[in-house]
C-alpha cells in the first residue's frame, strides 16, 4: 500500500502545514459570544471531500460533514452516520447499519450517497489524491487503472439504510479509514447541480455534519462553521460555531490571542512556548508525525554503505536539538513510528518496536563507523548537500545538522534551503543527497508509516531497499492481515529492521503547543487523520 499523508510537511514545519490555531478579528468583540475565534495559517482550498488534501480543509470537512464512523479518543472509532456495523469472520465484508439522518437541505442521507461518494473518489476522472486509501475495496485498483467499471466497486446499498462493503483482503484498520473525509457520503444530485463549481465555495455544497460552512467565497480569508439544525444530533451542540480567519504570521496571531481577539492559538518556536511555561492555557498535543533525514542511495553510492548511514545517525544529538533548537515540546525520536499512535493489549507499538539502535547519540562511535565506512567505499572525504525548506525553522534545522555532521572527519555538508513545493518536488524526483522530511500518519496504524519504505513504494525517495523488510510488510497486509498478533509482530520486526539498517535517520516526533482560553472547553485534537473535533465544545463567560 502506497501511502501519502495529507500531513506530510517540510523540515520542522509546525508553523506551516500543521498549524492549527484559532483566530478572529483584532477587536475581540466576539470573545464573549458563542463563536470560538480560530486562526488558520493557510486558506481553505476546497470543500470537495474527493479532492481535499490539506489540514485546513480536513478540519473544516470533519466538522461540517460526517462519515460512517467518527474518530474517538485514544485511537478509537465511534458511531457516525452508521449506528452500528459488523465484520465477517474472514474480515473481508463490512455491513453498516445507517441511522436516519439528513443533509442540510433536509433530504435524507442514504446508503446510495455513500456508494456514489466512494465511486466518485476512486473514479480516475476525479483525480483524487486519496483514492489509494480504497485499494482494499474490491475492484478499486482496477477502476483506478480504467480496467473495470465504477459499478464494480465493492460497495453496495442494501435498501436506503444498509451499506455492504467487500474487501479483497482483510484490513484491520479499515474502520479508521471510513472515518476519514474521502469516505464521506456525497449527493449525486447536488454534485450534478453545481458541476465544476461543486465545493468551491460554501454555497455550492450541502452538509450532513454538526455545522454548516458559511461566508466562504472560494478566495477570501475568512469563513464560519455555524450550527446545522438538520444534524441528527444537533441537540448536543452547545455553542453557535467557529469563526476562522487566516493569519500566517505567528507573532501577529499570538498578539491577537493575548489581546483577546483569539480563543485558540498554536505557538511557534522556543520563545513563544517559553512565554506560557507553567501556564494552564498551554496544551501540548502529540501529533503522529516524525521528522527524519533521508539519504539518496541511488544518486550517491556512498549512502549504500550501512556504516556511513549509522555514523550520520549517531552524530545527531536529538535531545539537544529538541530542547535547545526547537524548544516547543517536540520529543527526540524513539524510532520511525510515533509513540502513542497504536497499541495492542494496552502496550504501545514503540514499547515493542522501540530500540536505541538507529536513534542514539554517540559521537565517538560515529567517528569509528565513519572511518570504517570511508574505507569500505574507498573514499577519503565526502561532500554532500542537505535539502530543506526555506522557513526560519527549516534553516535552523539545517544549521544544527550541518554543525553536528561536520564533526565527522572529512565530511562537508552544504545546506540548500528552498521553498516547500520545490523541496517536495526535488525529493520526489530524487534530486538530493540528503533531505529533511516529515511524515504524518493518516490513521492510527504503524503501516501508515512503514509502508513508505518498501522497495516499490513511490514515496521511498532515497531508494533504500531490503527484501526481508518487503516480505514483512507484504505479510502484514496479506497472509497475516486477519491475525492481529502475527500482523503486529510483522510490523514490529519491520520497524526494528528499518532502524538497525538505518534505512532512514529519525530526528524527532512532533508536538503541537497550543494555547486555549479558559472559556473554551472540549476541543478534541487527534494525532492522525482529521485534526480536530468541535462537537463537544462548551463555552463559559470566563
Amino acid at each position: 500500500m502506497k501511502l501519502k499523508s495529507m500531513l506530510e510537511v517540510g523540515a520542522v514545519g509546525a508553523a506551516s502545514a500543521f498549524l492549527l490555531a484559532a483566530c478572529g478579528n483584532n477587536s475581540g468583540k466576539e470573545s464573549n459570544s458563542k463563536l470560538v475565534q480560530w486562526q488558520q495559517s493557510s486558506n481553505l482550498t476546497t470543500l470537495d471531500a474527493s479532492k481535499a488534501t490539506d489540514v485546513t480543509a480536513a478540519g473544516t470537512l470533519n466538522n461540517s460533514n460526517e462519515g460512517l464512523l467518527m474518530s474517538g479518543e485514544n485511537n478509537t472509532v465511534k458511531p457516525g452516520v452508521a449506528e452500528s456495523y459488523k465484520v465477517s469472520k474472514d474480515g473481508k465484508t463490512y455491513t453498516f447499519n445507517l441511522r436516519h439522518s439528513k443533509w442540510s437541505n433536509g433530504k435524507p442521507v442514504t446508503a446510495k450517497d455513500f456508494v456514489y461518494g466512494w465511486q466518485r473518489t476512486v473514479n480516475p476522472k476525479t483525480a483524487s489524491q486519496y483514492s489509494y486509501l480504497f485499494d482494499h475495496v474490491q475492484n478499486a485498483t482496477e477502476i483506478g487503472k480504467n480496467k473495470a467499471p465504477l459499478s464494480s466497486l465493492g460497495v453496495k446499498a442494501d435498501g436506503d439504510y444498509k451499506l455492504v462493503v467487500n474487501l479483497t483482503k482483510p484490513q484491520t484498520y479499515f474502520k479508521y479509514l471510513v472515518a476519514m473525509y474521502p469516505f464521506y457520503p456525497q449527493s449525486e444530485s447536488v454534485v450534478n447541480k453545481y458541476g465544476n463549481s461543486y465545493g468551491t465555495n460554501s454555497n455550492n455544497m450541502i452538509y450532513n455534519g454538526p455545522f454548516k460552512v458559511t461566508g466562504w467565497t472560494g478566495t477570501n480569508d475568512s469563513w464560519k462553521l455555524v450550527k446545522n439544525n438538520d444534524y441528527w444530533n444537533a441537540k448536543s451542540i452547545k455553542f453557535d460555531g467557529v469563526k476562522f480567519n487566516v493569519q500566517k504570521d505567528p507573532n501577529t496571531a499570538l498578539n491577537q490571542y493575548q489581546t483577546g481577539g483569539l480563543d485558540v492559538d498554536t505557538l511557534s518556536g522556543k520563545q513563544q512556548v517559553g512565554e506560557f511555561k507553567n501556564n494552564k492555557e498551554l496544551h501540548n498535543n502529540n501529533v503522529a508525525s516524525t521528522f527524519y533525514i533521508e539519504v539518496n542511495e541511488k544518486t550517491n553510492p556512498v549512502f549504500k554503505n550501512a556504516n556511513i548511514r549509522k555514523a550520520i545517525s549517531l552524530a545527531v544529538d536529538r535531545k539537544q536539538f529538541t530542547q535547545d533548537v526547537l524548544g516547543d515540546g517536540s520529543k527526540p525520536a524513539v524510532g520511525y513510528v510515533s509513540p502513542g499512535m497504536s497499541k495492542r493489549n494496552g502496550k504501545d507499538f514503540t514499547d515493542d518496536a522501540g530500540t536505541k539502535e538507529g536513534v542514539s547519540y554517540n559521537l565517538a562511535e560515529a567517528k569509528k563507523l565513519w572511518a570504517k565506512g570511508l574505507k569500505e567505499t574507498g573514499k577519503k572525504s565526502v561532500n554532500v548537500s542537505m535539502l530543506s525548506d526555506d522557513t526560519a525553522a527549516g534553516k535552523s534545522t539545517t544549521e544544527y545538522l550541518q554543525t553536528a555532521l561536520e564533526k565527522l572527519p572529512n565530511l562537508k555538508v552544504t545546506a540548500q534551503n528552498i521553498p516547500f513545493k520545490s523541496r517536495l518536488s526535488r525529493s520526489q524526483n530524487g534530486q538530493f543527497d540528503m533531505v529533511v522530511s516529515a511524515w504524518g500518519a493518516d490513521f492510527p496504524d504503524p503501516v501508515s508509516y512503514l509502508s513508505l519504505f518498501t522497495s516499490d513504494s513511490a514515496y521511498n525517495n532515497g531508494k533504500w531497499s531490503n527484501k526481508e523488510y518487503d516480505t514483512l510488510l507484504q505479510n502484514a497486509e496479506g497472509k497475516d492481515s486477519n491475525n492481529a498478533g502475527k500482523r503486529w509482530d510483522d510490523l514490529v520486526k519491520a520497524e526494528k529492521l528499518l532502524m538497525s539498517d538505518q534505512g532512514i535517520i529519525p530526528i524527532y516526533h512532533q508536538v503541537q503547543p497550543i494555547v486555549i482560553k479558559p472559556r473554551v472547553k472540549g476541543i478534541q485534537f487527534f494525532p492522525t487523520g482529521s485534526p480536530y473535533n468541535l462537537r463537544n465544545i462548551t463555552l463559559s463567560n470566563k
